[in-house]
């Protein structure tokens, strides 16, 4: 079964992907018959206690296998900027994606670095050239995305975002994201202005109907799963110390349902 190719399949029309961080969420959201799941970079960096950005390349690859591990469906990884700066690690990037059992992946042109947060034009595309030739050079069929990251870092520039996603696309990526874009509107120029498919993350407000109408292609959640199971834990957290009440168990999935789902993942 080549995951890659059920992958970049499912681009053919809008679907959702959403992102677990760890092998149990992974497990739980397969179970409600989504088609394609994606790793979150922070989910998994704050599962860890860790802020985003702070996981080591080696154990994020780590973290991938468990997860391509726990399902059958596609998973894509979100790989921040990849293995290093330069060309030749984004394609050594996606080599070890692909030994990580993963459909695709995404590198950022995002640097790392608070003081000059985004790559040079120039040598942002060198590096989706090198990534995408990499995905093509693969025995099976790997879906690369390559992202702008510039309304995420303090440049809010609709025109070099969309300059870069046109670019990144001459250069052979499969998709295209630019995360942080809030309106519609927006997200429709940016569908418009390239002929690849367009990832989105779902922000408040937004419905699958509106973007699937704007052009999008691929909806992902990128840490928001991750932040509402914290945001739940600390209502819990707080309720318990402040009204000495532990009502929060009324809304928890209950114990037999998991141990049923996980008993059946594991046989």
């Amino acid at each position: 079964m080549d995951k890659g190719k059920i992958f970049r399949d499912l681009h053919a029309s809008t679907f959702v992907m959403p992102n677990p961080w760890d092998v149990g969420t992974t497990k739980l959201l397969a179970s409600f018959g989504f088609k394609a799941l994606a790793t979150t970079s922070a989910g998994f960096a704050f599962s860890r206690g860790l802020p985003d950005g702070a996981v080591t390349f080696e154990a994020m690859i780590h973290h991938c296998r468990e997860l391509t591990a726990a399902t059958s469906l596609p998973v894509s990884a979100d790989l921040e900027k990849g293995k290093g700066d330069s060309a030749t690690s984004a394609a050594e990037t996606v080599f070890a994606a692909e030994a990580a059992g993963l459909a695709g992946c995404s590198i950022e042109d995002h640097t790392g670095d608070p003081d000059k947060p985004i790559y040079d034009f120039a040598h942002a595309v060198e590096r989706v050239a090198a990534a995408a030739e990499a995905a093509r050079a693969l025995k099976h069929d790997f879906v690369f995305t390559a992202r702008a990251e510039n309304f995420l870092w303090g440049k809010p520039d609709l025109d070099d975002t969309i300059k870069r996603l046109q670019a990144f696309e001459k250069a052979g990526a499969d998709v295209l994201y630019a995360p942080g874009l809030n309106d519609v509107e927006t997200i429709q120029k940016v569908c418009s202005a390239v002929s690849r498919p367009v990832n989105v993350m779902a922000l408040p407000g937004f419905t699958i109907a509106d973007l699937a109408m704007a052009g999008v292609k691929r909806i992902s959640l990128g840490p928001w799963l991750t932040n509402f199971a914290f945001g739940m834990l600390e209502t819990a957290a707080r309720e318990i110390q402040q009204d000495g009440t532990f009502g929060f168990t009324r809304a928890a999935m209950p114990f037999g349902k998991l141990q049923a789902l996980f008993s059946k993942s594991s046989a």
